[in-house]
């Protein structure tokens, strides 16, 4: 009897499909392992199980047909502001304009999430019990380098609140999600800001975002980028034209290819007023491209010239880029510029985090920071989005039963 009991288990379990869900028909891209073709992808117990060709749909308990579409790694966008929603928060600073990650994520196909400097070592504890350990979307952080972060009293512009050893401690402390440090908006004299934060990222090994802020004759972009940055070190909205990314004569600046020498990553960082086609246009036709795209989303950006992760992909695309590199730059190469090698695959094993994600093709208007628009003929835009192995977006309901075979709880009944 029993020996019968064990062998009807076997079998049932042999008949249980090998997968949960099974994307099937899709233009897989995956930079880190070479891939752009057509494939599936499988996922069981939140994993990536198999990227194969023709996987049999009766290995899966559920097979959501994507053909025509891209499936990539989930996306990750590593200047973001997503510190609201505490208390703390909301008593700190009268101008929050972060926003709620979950809110804003999935529907732009993006899994994992980097606030770049909302907060300090000073309230990290409060951001990180309030916000990131309630979010569905991975949420990571640079700390700044002011302990109060960008709520601080005396904006980014003290250097007595800029304590390299309490920002290492407390980046040592939670390695699980802080990913550096960040400088930004420093208008003050000298480069007490730059040289906390390297400070802190030595002490931490983590590299060091900077939104360099206010130039000026002693601090300027060849001070930084020749001499002051580390090779890893991040400098973001490499477009903005702020700082003389470009000069007059619509010739990239030398320091920007003496920072590339040098190992410096560039990031997009398009944000409220950091990206414009005058500066991206030139850069682009001398071949200066971004390492890595991000959106410096946050209330003020979101509505405006930036709108989201897709437009800021899509924006870069119509420059010139080729579809695999945009998804290079907004997956594995932000995952390396993070030291998160695990992030941003599709790697048998890697956490299921995947975009699917449609290409349109037409005449679009594309804007800048200014409002400026720059013609475009493609756009991308989010099918669906998987975190974990759950299907958390969903434009079409491709991984959804159909209605009429959907088991209804009804309600309203007569008790």
């Amino acid at each position: 009897m029993r020996t019968l009991l064990l062998l009807t288990a076997c079998s049932l379990a042999a008949q249980q499909p090998a997968y949960d869900l099974l994307l099937k028909g899709g233009h897989v891209i995956d930079p880190k392992n070479n891939i752009s073709k057509v494939m599936d992808v499988a996922i069981a117990g939140g994993k990536i199980a198999r990227v194969d060709e023709n996987i049999p749909a009766d290995q899966a308990k559920v097979v959501a047909p994507v053909s025509g579409l891209y499936v990539t790694p989930g996306l990750i966008d590593i200047h973001v502001h997503v510190y609201t929603g505490t208390a703390l928060r909301a008593t700190a600073t009268k101008a929050d304009s972060s926003v709620q990650p979950d809110a804003f994520s999935f529907r732009t196909g993006v899994t994992t999430m980097v606030d770049a400097g909302t907060s300090g070592w000073r309230n990290f504890p409060d951001f990180r019990d309030g916000v990131i350990r309630k979010a569905k979307t991975r949420v990571l952080a640079m700390l700044n380098i002011v302990g109060a972060g960008m709520g601080s009293g005396s904006g980014e512009n003290n250097p007595e609140d800029m304590d390299p050893e309490a920002a290492a401690k407390m980046a040592k402390e939670n390695a699980d999600v802080v990913v550096g440090f960040k400088s930004a908006h420093y208008a003050g004299p000298g480069w007490f800001s730059i040289d906390n934060a390297v400070k802190a990222g030595n002490l931490a090994n983590v590299p060091v975002m900077v939104d360099f802020g206010a130039i000026t004759k002693e601090r300027n972009l060849d001070g930084l980028l020749r001499d002051k940055l580390r090779k890893g070190d991040i400098y973001t909205h490499c477009y903005s034209g702020h700082r003389l990314e470009v000069l007059a004569d619509n010739k990239v600046n030398p320091a920007m290819e003496a920072g590339r020498q040098r190992g410096i990553f560039f990031d997009v960082g398009f944000g409220q007023a950091s990206f414009y086609w005058y500066v991206a246009a030139p850069a682009y036709e001398q071949k200066f491209y971004p390492d890595s795209i991000s959106t410096d989303l946050h209330a003020r950006s979101m509505n405006a010239g930036m709108k989201d992760m897709l437009q800021c992909m899509s924006k870069i695309l119509n420059l010139g880029s080729s579809l695999e590199d945009v998804i290079r730059m907004s997956t594995v190469n932000p995952a390396r510029e993070i030291k998160r090698p695990q992030l941003g695959t599709l790697d048998p094993g890697a956490e299921a985090d995947i975009a699917v994600l449609r290409l349109d093709r037409g005449d679009f208007g594309l804007l800048d920071s200014a409002g400026a628009k720059y013609p475009g003929n493609r756009l991308l835009a989010s099918e669906m989005t998987i975190r974990k192995g759950e299907v958390v977006w969903d434009l079409n309901g491709r991984a959804a039963p159909d209605w009429k075979n959907f088991p209804y709880k009804r309600r309203g009944e007569l008790r």
